[in-house]
């Protein structure tokens, strides 16, 4: 090869790997939309926690806030016994999606 057909085609493999580089680098940040699916299921989780605890009729639950990240629940706010704490819980986990609870209610 002569100068003229390295100045000619030097550009190509750097433009190439550009073209490949660009798709592989949209996907470490996720698909497009996908972390919205995160927050959704989280949203979904929480209202699925908040509905089972209000509906169980052994827990009695007089302020709950119910937070979810990543599956990971946490629960806080007041409740009338110490067994409501452990049961609030335990109920919290039997919904799907639930990774973890993070227990913070307090006696009232």
């Amino acid at each position: 090869m002569n100068g003229s057909s390295i100045k000619r085609y030097g550009s190509i493999p750097v433009l190439l790997a550009l073209l490949a580089g660009g798709p592989l680098a949209g996907c470490a940040s996720g698909i497009p939309g996908f972390g919205n699916v995160a927050a959704v299921d989280d949203a979904a989780i929480s209202a699925g926690v908040r509905s089972a605890i209000r509906h169980d009729p052994e827990l009695t639950v007089s302020d709950l806030d119910v937070d979810t990240y990543q599956g990971i629940v946490r629960l806080s706010g007041f409740v009338s016994s110490a067994d409501s704490v452990a049961a609030a819980a335990s109920v919290a986990r039997t919904i799907k999606g639930v990774k973890s609870v993070r227990n913070d209610l307090r006696l009232k």
